[in-house]
């Protein structure tokens, strides 16, 4: 029996090539790789082509055109990144390289990670979950607004609010936004408002930054502090292609802190446009009731003509006209009602400084005090008159009153009995006598 001898398989280049590039792309589907860029290459075509190199070695890289759209960085020579890229084999060739899909600086790469851990950790509790948000106030009572009090943020604020609704009160809770105390000083201005309720509506608001400039807004503790916001909460922070996980927590995220400003107010002109159409409605159905009841007595008017000739006709037909006249004052009266209502609801949107029911408070306040004061100093009057009777009714039933008008007080010296008569007393008893500056005693000599 002969044997068989097996064939070897011989590849061409391209073969194996693609063979290669096959087997990379099945074993790494995609990987993270942290390295130095150097040789750096820019062609016409818009793509970018460099090395990743480590203290002891390197890779080839391509970073195509439309992946690029994205970075936060540009990439240059000697900039240490960390990239996420497929790995591939550049067939022509035979070079192993990297297809990069996102690149970033390497100290933003681990801020990133840590951006990605905690909104997965924080969303896998709830925290995110729409079912939490809450609605803003279509008009709010006062406005609150956690930020710099030194930055461009909150100018940029101030001007939207007072250009759309100059009337809402806005209270500033002061807060760095950047640096190792930020998140300790943000999270504390969102309590601070909850805990004072002076606002129903809450902007937490800083301009745009680098990933690490933002970091206090992606930190737990803020986020747990907007969560657990009382007062729904406008997230106004960096650019629009900015996110933090503020952002994720609020209840609303709006693209920039002016975006913010606007989501937080109603339009002036809108509302005032509302009271005005209001206005003519009123007017307008006003005015068919009048005609309406004009060509009613106008028919009434007709048929009393027709039907009650005479004096009679005469009479109703004077009736008639002072029922006219009566019912069209009063059809005034209701529309200047009306209209004044309408006056009074809209100057009311402009009322909302409460320094006058203050003042009014503090009026009262000070009439009372002078009231109670008024009520004690006459309570204390009728006090004293009345312990001085006391004191002189006292004073007059009292024993020493009678002793101070030439009585005197008989006991015995040894029982200290009183002696209402002298058949109780024999010769030789004691007895103490007691007058109205004093006491002695004395003997029985006879009786």
């Amino acid at each position: 029996m002969s044997a068989i001898t097996l064939q070897p398989r011989i590849y061409t280049v391209s073969e194996l090539n693609r063979e290669a590039a096959l087997a990379l792309g099945e074993h790494f589907l995609m990987v993270w790789v942290e390295g130095e860029i150097s040789n750096l290459s820019a062609p016409s075509s818009g793509h970018l082509y460099f090395s990743l190199k480590d203290a002891g070695a390197q890779v080839r890289c391509a970073l195509f055109k439309n992946q690029q759209r994205g970075l936060r960085c540009k990439p240059a020579n000697g900039m240490q990144v960390i990239v996420r890229a497929e790995v591939s084999l550049y067939e022509p060739r035979g070079d192993y390289q990297l297809i990069i899909e996102r690149l970033e600086a390497a100290g933003d790469g681990a801020l990133r990670r840590a951006f990605e851990a905690l909104r997965w950790k924080l969303s896998a509790e709830g925290l995110f979950d729409p079912s939490r948000k809450k609605p803003l106030p279509s008009l709010p009572r006062a406005i609150g607004i956690v930020t710099s009090p030194t930055g461009a943020a909150l100018r940029d604020i101030l001007s939207v609010l007072r250009r759309r609704f100059p009337a809402i009160p806005v209270i500033v809770y002061p807060a760095s936004v950047q640096g190792a105390n930020a998140k300790l000083e943000v999270a504390a201005a969102i309590d601070t408002a909850n805990r004072r309720a002076d606002c129903e509506v809450l902007i937490v608001a800083r301009g745009g930054g680098s990933l690490e400039d933002l970091q206090a807004f992606n930190e737990e503790i803020v986020a747990r502090a907007i969560a657990a916001s009382s007062i729904p909460v406008i997230s106004g922070i960096g650019h629009e292609t900015d996110v933090t996980i503020a952002d994720f927590a609020a209840d609303l995220r709006a693209a920039t802190p002016t975006a913010a400003a606007e989501h937080a107010t109603p339009d002036r002109q809108q509302w005032l446009n509302g009271f005005v159409q209001s206005e003519k409605r009123l007017e307008q159905l006003l005015q068919r009731k009048l005609t309406g009841a004009h060509q009613r007595l106008a028919w009434l008017d007709k048929r009393l003509k027709q039907q009650h000739p005479g004096q009679k006709l005469r009479r109703n037909a004077q009736r008639l006209d002072e029922l006219a006249l009566r019912l069209t004052q009063g059809m005034q009266r209701k529309q200047q009602q009306h209209l004044h209502q309408l006056a009074a609801a809209n100057a009311k949107l402009w009322r909302f400084n409460p320094a006058a029911r203050i003042r009014s408070q503090q009026q009262r306040q000070q009439y009372l005090v002078q009231r109670l004061q008024l009520a004690m100093q006459n309570k204390l009057e009728q006090n004293r008159l009345k312990l001085a009777n006391t004191r002189q009714t006292l004073h007059a039933v009292s024993p020493l009153a009678t002793l101070n008008r030439g009585y005197a007080l008989v006991t015995e010296a040894e029982s200290g009995s009183l002696v209402r008569s002298a058949r109780q007393l024999a010769v030789g008893d004691r007895i103490r006598i007691r007058v109205a500056d004093g006491q002695f005693v004395s003997e029985i000599v006879d009786r």
